[in-house]
Formats: structure tokens, sequence, C-alpha cells
């Protein structure tokens, strides 16, 4: 393990939850990766602060509750003064990345994408009025410019898809020395349980998981509620499904049936725990961007899954899945009902599962990529800003523009004030 001991501000529109989401656990990751790396954290964030947060003072790192267009920002970050700067999502980087490229020009700036919110909003986009997704339609969009924008405005941009970096490089033509493929990771010792996973015969049920405040997740919940569930249950009249999730709202805890077999249980403090007991997770994404959390701990619970091909983009690689993937209704009530049924098609696919989990998404590969990236971006700084025109001439208009709307709302906001 490389050390980079550096001082890091990340900045985040939400504080981090990873036990409510993916990109919570994901923020979890990169913090214990630069803290194993000899950096010093503070986090500050818009939100304010959640039950289901981390305990980032466990972690020793200081927090701070900042404003949107607030010019204490200034006087924070040059006190400060990081070396580092990581906006979690590009909508903080828009807010903020004006702001440290003002005050500390020399400040290294990383934009933590998540997933590509252009890709993701497109293809709900796509979704909801009947049409296919395609290239084209992303280009249309202004999600999509805001998004591209502030990539090139960063020096460094973290990719959690093979997708998304080949999308990046191959359409948008941007640069290799930009972005930092990073997938979600694993340590081995919560990949390497094989052990003390419960078999088939100790299993029960159908589960699916994820923040109902997703909005995948939830059109997925309505998917299996009226398209696949009714026919399921019909032939296995013992099984029942088990939907997961934090803040489901009351629209959604309505869903519950008894007879149907349905039921919506809301947040879980162990998604491991129930995860380990089902003996099917189903994840039926209708559109969405980025690495599915919610099936790569299946896959780390041995419990094999059928999803789409949406859920499953850029996850396993040369590897067979972990259950099946279809897109088609009928198909994925016939292929859940198989391996809920067959021991054997089951157990040959929870091993998959360890196999993607052990190649692509081990720790021990990739931590050092992130730490030499970033050094590399430090190195090279000046260089690179020079060769990334495009990132310059976006930031210069962006400097000047985004900085006196903000100093206008500012003052408008204290006259209110006043």
């Amino acid at each position: 393990m490389k050390f980079l001991e550096k001082n890091i501000l990340i900045v985040g529109s939400v504080w981090p939850e990873p036990n409510s989401s993916a990109a919570g656990s994901r923020m979890m990751q990169l913090i214990d990766i630069l803290l194993a790396s000899r950096c010093s954290i503070t986090f500050a964030s818009t939100s304010g602060t959640t039950d289901h947060m981390a305990d980032l003072n466990k972690f020793h790192i200081k927090q701070y509750q900042i404003g949107i267009n607030d010019s204490n920002f200034d006087s924070f970050l040059a006190e400060l003064h990081p070396d580092i700067v990581i906006f979690d999502r590009f909508m903080i980087e828009e807010q903020f990345g004006w702001r440290v490229a003002d005050t500390l020009p020399g400040t290294l700036r990383i934009l933590n994408t998540e997933d590509l919110h252009c890709l993701r909003k497109t293809r709900e986009y796509c979704f909801k009025k009947g049409r296919e997704f395609t290239v084209s339609s992303l280009l249309s969009e202004d999600i999509t410019k805001r998004e591209l924008a502030s990539i090139y405005r960063c020096d460094l941009s973290i990719i959690i898809s093979e997708y998304e970096i080949s999308l990046l490089k191959n359409v948008f033509s941007i640069k290799d020395t930009l972005l930092l493929y990073l997938p979600l990771l694993y340590t081995p010792d919560t990949i390497n349980q094989n052990k003390e996973i419960s078999g088939y015969d100790k299993r029960k049920n159908f589960i699916t998981i994820g923040n109902f405040r997703h909005t995948p997740n939830w059109e997925s919940v309505l998917h299996l509620k009226k398209k696949i569930w009714p026919f399921i249950s019909k032939e296995l009249p013992d099984a029942e499904l088990h939907v997961y999730g934090a803040y489901p709202p009351p629209k959604a805890t309505q869903l519950t049936n008894s007879k149907e077999r349905f039921y919506i249980k809301g947040w879980t403090n162990d998604a491991h725990k129930v995860m380990s007991e089902a003996r099917v997770c189903l994840a039926p994404l209708q559109f969405g961007a980025g690495i599915k959390g919610k099936l790569l701990d299946a896959m780390r619970c041995g419990t094999p899954s059928v999803t789409t091909t949406i859920g499953a983009e850029a996850m396993h690689g040369k590897y067979p899945w972990n259950g099946f993937i279809t897109d088609d209704p009928q198909d994925f009530t016939k292929k859940a009902c198989i391996l809920y049924t067959e021991e054997h098609l089951w157990q040959n696919a929870q091993k998959a599962g360890f196999e993607i989990i052990k190649d692509r998404f081990n720790r021990t590969k990739f931590e050092d990529s992130l730490i030499t990236a970033i050094d590399n971006a430090l190195l090279n700084l000046k260089e690179n800003r020079t060769l990334n025109f495009v990132g310059s001439m976006l930031s210069y208009h962006s400097l000047r523009s985004t900085k006196f709307m903000s100093r206008w709302i500012e003052l408008k906001n204290k006259q209110a004030e006043d």
C-alpha cells in the first residue's frame, strides 16, 4: 500500500449512509482507502445529519455543515487549505468547484461520480416516454452537457463502471488522464466467507432491496408487484417476497399484501443477514447506471439473483452471471422459479457469484490504483491542466458566470434577512 499523506476535503450533498445505499457504501470505501494511505479527511455537507449516517467521528474525520451560495465556504476553505478536494457528484462540483478554483487554484480537484447521472436520467426519461435508449438521446440532454462539463473541469474523475468509462472515452473523447476506473470494492475478509454462508436447504423466500428514494429501485418494486410477483406466487404458493430499503414512503408500505405474500419490510439494520437468509434475489431494474450494490451484496451473501441487462451491466465480465439475466417479464418469472426450485442450478449460480466478487471487486486489486492516480495527478497538475484546454475553457466561463450568479443570490438572501 502506497502512502499519499495529504489533507483532503470531501464535499457532499448528503452524509454517507453505507447501510442505506450503494453510494453511501462507496463513499466509505473511498474514505477507508484514503485513511489507510495516511490522509487526514474533513467531510463537509450541505444537508443536515440523519439517523442512518456513518459515525465519522469513529474515523477521526472532522465534519462541517456548509451552505450553498455562501461566501463563508471560501473562508472555511482558505483556513483548511486542503491539498485535494473531492466533490461527491457533479452537482456539488457545480456549486463549489469554482470557489475551490478561485480560492485555492493549486488544489487538486477530483469528481466522484458515483454513477453517470446523465446516463441514468436519460434512461429514465426514455423509459417513461416509452422510447428506446440510444446514445443520440444521451447527447441531446442538458444534464449530459452539465455532467461532462464537470468532468472536464476536474483534474480527475472516479468512474465506477467499465461501460461508463467506455462511453466517456469512445463517445465523448475524454482523455485517459482525466478518468480512473474504480468499481465498488470489498476486502478479502468480507468475500472469503464461503464456509460460513448458508446453503440451499437453510434458505427460503425471495428478496429485493434498495433505497426507496432512488427512482430505479422504486420502479423495480412496482414492476415486481404488477408484472412478476403475481405469477411467481402462483407457481410457488409457499414462497414470500420481502422488500427491504431505507426511506419507504406511504405509497410503498401500502403495497404490503399478506394474501399475496408481498411484504414491504423497509429499513433493516443488517442487510447482510436478511440477504443471507433469502434463497433468491430479484432485481428487475428498468433503468439505471453504475454498479448495482444490491447485486454485489447478494453475491457476497451467496444469494443467486435474477436481474435485467441494466442490472447486470458492467458487472460480471467474462464470468457467467450468478443466476439469470433477462428483460422479458414472463421469462424473468420462469427463470426465478427455476432458480428457486432447482438446487444444483442454485449451487452453481452461488459459486459464479463468488468468482465475480473475488476477481472483479477485490479491493487488493484496485486500492493502489486510486492512490497512484491521485499522486500522478498532483505531480503533473500544471501540465495536465495546460493540455486539458476544454477543461480550462469551461473553468474560465464557469468561474465567471457561476461566481456572479452565486454572489447575486447571496446578496439577495442577505437583503431578505435584513
